[in-house]
């Protein structure tokens, strides 16, 4: 006989299975599949927030004193994703192109696309720390050229202007004596080449074939490795194109991502489990080491030359700015970063970034991803529009990338992969307990009938005793009694 501990170890077994089962066909990137409407048009409406650093003295900083800035913002513009030339490959791989575009959010902002903003101007600052080492010569027919174009070491243009491009007599003087220096032929912006563009072509396997590679990045633009960094670790294209990740997670998880734009694999790590809209999530965080420097975590020593740590330096993969990387108001940095600028105000609950995923099914929730871009600036002899410039990391702006589900798609994921779990979950002890019930039935019945075998027995033997006494007395009262006895009271 199957035991009711052994039938609900077989039937827990059996849902695991079945709900393991529906959780791989649900999450696979394949046109059945629950998910893949969502991976293909992200259904999360994206925000992109931007804050800038407004200078607040220009001149000072040119005479050698302290920069000042003043957090200007946010400026926050609705993110739209489409991916497009979606190809299934013969190697359970899938490519595309993911493309992007902006649109400015005025109720959300907290100002203007024009309003204005003084800001180093990247192009004059990160040309003369490219001519440090140049000759003389050619260092004074720059700062000739510098004051012809009139061009300053500092610049006040509008949140659009910096956002999307604006022309600049200087991209075209560079471009016609040292081509290649900047990739940029017409306006120059800080994230012009975003807007209504792609990240590169990835490609990723899809789990059709093989589960355990779900997600995770073949390629990008056709490569297995970047070139940009001094290590093959660094340079190796790790985890997933940062929109999903493989399910079952467990706290030994850890998030893996190529970011185009940072031109590197990322790495967070858990951090906490909650819930959001009633979806259990673990929380993921970026770790202490993320943009630490080499001498303090030894395997970021590929992304050197570096300067303190908790600032990474992309300068080989943005034509060779000076311009690093890191969270926002240098949290998380060696404190000299902020110290050395008036107006930073670094704290983890404003600048710490975290993503919440969905543990089973490795979609993520809700996130929120800061980043700050500064620039590295310094006095450049030979140079005059650099002046007494005493070097320091300048921050430029910082950015978040956040995004919520919501509405139909938040029900339908609740559905169809937290409810229905859920339900089959608690119908296994419901299933129990009725089983319970069915293998007691026939056990109460078997002892009811005994007990009726028991009576029926039991009274008929008593029955037969009253029967014996009752022809006894009927007897003797058909028999004389003798002389002299004293007839008494017959008791049955």
């Amino acid at each position: 006989m199957v035991t009711p501990v052994a039938q609900r170890r077989e039937f827990a077994s059996c849902h695991r299975s079945v709900h393991v089962k529906t959780v791989k066909m649900n999450v696979r990137i394949d046109p059945s599949s629950l998910s893949f409407n969502m991976w293909k048009e992200i259904p999360v409406p994206f925000y992109l927030s931007i804050y800038f650093f407004d200078i607040v003295n220009p001149d000072a900083i040119l005479l050698g004193e302290k920069p000042q800035v003043q957090e200007r913002g946010p400026y926050v513009y609705r993110e739209f994703r489409h991916k497009s030339n979606i190809t299934f490959n013969d190697n359970d791989t899938v490519s595309f192109l993911e493309y992007r575009s902006f649109q400015f959010q005025p109720d959300k902002s907290h100002g203007l696309e024009s309003d204005y903003i003084v800001m180093p101007n990247i192009l004059v600052l990160a040309a003369a720390m490219m001519m440090e080492n140049k000759p003389m010569s050619l260092k004074l027919i720059m700062t000739l050229a510098f004051s012809t174009l009139g061009e300053r070491a500092f610049m006040n243009r509008t949140v659009g202007e910096i956002m999307w491009g604006y022309e600049d007599p200087l991209i075209h003087l560079i471009n016609k004596y040292l081509p290649n220096m900047f990739p940029f032929k017409g306006k120059f912006g800080l994230f012009a080449e975003l807007n209504n563009s792609d990240s590169g072509l990835f490609t990723v396997f899809t789990g059709v074939k093989d589960f355990s590679r779900i997600h995770l990045v073949d390629k990008w633009n056709g490569l297995s490795k970047v070139n940009f960094w001094h290590s093959d670790q660094c340079n190796m294209i790790n985890g997933t194109s940062g929109q999903m990740w493989a399910p079952f997670m467990t706290p030994e998880t850890s998030l893996e991502f190529y970011s185009p734009e940072a031109c590197r694999s990322m790495t967070l790590i858990y951090k906490e489990s909650g819930t959001f809209e009633g979806i259990p999530t673990y929380r993921f965080v970026a770790p202490s080491t993320l943009f630490a420097n080499g001498s303090v975590y030894p395997p970021n020593q590929g992304f050197c030359p570096c300067l303190d740590s908790g600032i990474q330096n992309i300068s080989t993969c943005r034509f060779n700015a000076p311009l690093f990387l890191s969270h926002p108001h240098f949290y998380n940095a060696d404190p000299m970063l902020a110290e050395a600028v008036l107006g930073l105000h670094p704290n983890q609950e404003e600048h710490s970034l975290f993503l919440d995923v969905h543990p089973v099914t490795g979609i993520p929730m809700n996130c929120s991803v800061k980043l700050q871009l500064s620039l590295y600036i310094k006095a450049i002899k030979g140079i005059g529009q650099t002046a007494k410039i005493q070097p320091v990391v300048l921050p430029l702006v910082w950015f978040e990338e956040s995004g919520a589900m919501e509405g139909e798609p938040l029900q339908t994921f609740y559905t169809q992969l937290v409810l229905m779990p859920s339900v089959l979950h608690y119908a296994q002890y419901v299933l129990l307990a009725l089983g319970c019930v069915l293998l007691l039935i026939p056990i109460i019945h078997q002892i009811r009938s005994q007990e009726k075998c028991y009576l029926f027995w039991n009274s008929s033997k008593k029955g037969s005793k009253n029967k014996e006494a009752i022809q006894a007395y009927s007897e003797s009262l058909m028999t004389s009694a003798p002389k002299g006895t004293v007839l008494q009271e017959a008791r049955l």
